[in-house]
């Protein structure tokens, strides 16, 4: 810690940062262990570890059809901010995955009100029928339809998505993993492992000014914007026919840009401790928006902290877990321009609704980055969301728990719908007989991830 606040000082009268991160490069100028140094503009270099299983011949090349899934829901939003999202199409049952602490439940975390918004608001009549030719019943009708508001945004989607089992031994599936603030590709160490044994083709880069990725001495270089074109530029590199992205943290609001802008190229999603479905803006407020000199200061102090909130115990193995993650080991003018370039505004509960994309949220019980509301708020919007809570992990729980989030990881990948319990949930209105799942969320005023939830 002396030596820390020693150069800090040295920095704050020299007026320089330390630390800065530069690409590593082999002797023999090829890739080592699968790691590829990759130009994603001119003088943007980013590191990525890209492993490709030697397959045997006897590879499957063409997969299995799959199960055809109608994706179709009506999302409209009331000017006093209201969301109501009406599934119309399939509903997808939730025993899909099994894993040590039971079952995941299908967008069960939070209550679903099902209602009818063709009549008027529930009475304490609980007959709803047809209106008799009395007068005062006349008068008493038109209140609750006067209150109904108009829709300041209507969105509906109406598609067939086709959802499969991808295995190792499918040449067209790549597994696409993406760290978040201060981490690495190397945080993905137990995960890259395991499945490319299991002959998964997996690439994971390391974000600009992380791990040995060159580091800009520009803070416009750490926006949200530049990251996501960076690995947008990494996903059309490498991408195959059916995709999963695996994000953690900030790297699941990336996810979710590339599953919006590809979805058909984005076959699953994981989301690993990555907070609700609302748009990104940095806090004004954060201790992040101190000179990047006195963030160095308080290095040691930022580290035990994350140290004591990303885990969830913080003995000498988790010490170790970190050094070996190579976490949050970034210069302080890249942890200070990454906080405050958090700025995404599109990315909305709309936005997240719109994906017909299946996604599996994983959350650690002990996160104290990310409260587990953030996540059944998440479930709850999504179209196919399957929430498993572990309850011995934390924020890093695929480096505290690896072998239960590689099996339930792996179990995601695998599954696919079951056409035979495949199910549409009924309302019958008194107008008309439609099927309408309908979900009514109540937003009132527009919140914000803080970034140091991401």
């Amino acid at each position: 810690m002396l030596t820390s606040i020693t150069e800090s000082i040295f920095c704050c009268l020299m007026g320089k940062t330390t630390s800065v991160v530069l690409p590593v490069e082999s002797s023999d100028g090829k890739p080592a262990d699968g790691f590829e140094l990759v130009e994603v503009k001119p003088g943007r270099v980013l590191r990525v570890r890209h492993i490709l299983p030697e397959r045997p011949a006897t590879t499957e090349a063409q997969p299995e059809a799959g199960s055809s899934v109608h994706c179709k829901r009506k999302i409209t939003v009331y000017r006093n901010g209201q969301l109501v999202i009406e599934n119309l199409g399939d509903v997808l049952h939730s025993e899909i995955l099994q894993c040590q602490n039971g079952d995941v439940e299908h967008c069960s975390t939070v209550e679903v009100e099902l209602s009818d918004y063709t009549t008027a608001p529930s009475s304490p009549d609980p007959k709803p029928a047809p209106p008799l030719p009395t007068s005062d019943q006349q008068k008493a009708a038109p209140p609750p339809r006067r209150r109904r508001r108009r829709p300041k945004r209507t969105v509906l989607i109406d598609t067939e998505r086709c959802i499969s089992s991808c295995k190792g031994t499918h040449s067209d599936v790549a597994l696409f993993f993406i760290h978040g603030v201060g981490g690495s590709l190397d945080i993905w160490g137990s995960q890259l492992d395991f499945f490319s044994r299991l002959g998964y083709e997996v690439i994971a880069p390391d974000l600009a000014g992380h791990g040995a990725s060159i580091a800009p001495q520009i803070a416009a270089a750490y926006t949200f914007y530049a990251l996501a074109e960076d690995l947008r530029a990494i996903f059309k590199r490498y991408a195959r026919k059916r995709n999963i992205l695996i994000g953690h943290s900030y790297g699941v609001s990336f996810c979710t840009f590339l599953a919006h802008e590809y979805p058909e190229q984005v076959h699953k999603v994981v989301m690993i401790n990555g907070g609700g479905p609302t748009a990104l803006e940095p806090s004004l407020c954060s201790i992040f928006q101190l000179p990047s000199c006195v963030l160095h200061c308080l290095s040691p102090c930022l580290a035990w902290s994350f140290l004591k909130a990303g885990f969830a115990r913080q003995g000498a193995k988790e010490k170790q877990l970190l050094k070996e993650g190579n976490a949050f080991n970034v210069s302080p003018f890249v942890l200070r321009a990454m906080m405050s370039g958090q700025y995404w505004p599109e990315g909305d509960e709309i936005y997240h609704a719109e994906l017909t994309v299946p996604i599996l949220l994983v959350h650690g019980m002990y996160d104290k980055f990310v409260p587990i509301d953030e996540d059944q708020r998440m479930a709850e919007i999504l179209l196919f969301a399957f929430l498993k809570v572990i309850e011995e992990g934390s924020h890093m729980v695929m480096m505290e728990c690896p072998e239960m989030v590689n099996t339930l990881l792996h179990e995601f990948f695998l599954w696919e719908p079951d056409n035979s319990k495949k199910d549409t949930v009924t309302t019958v209105t008194a107008d008309e007989a439609t099927a309408v799942q309908t979900l009514a969320v109540s937003t009132g005023t527009p919140k914000v991830n803080k970034p140091l939830n991401k």
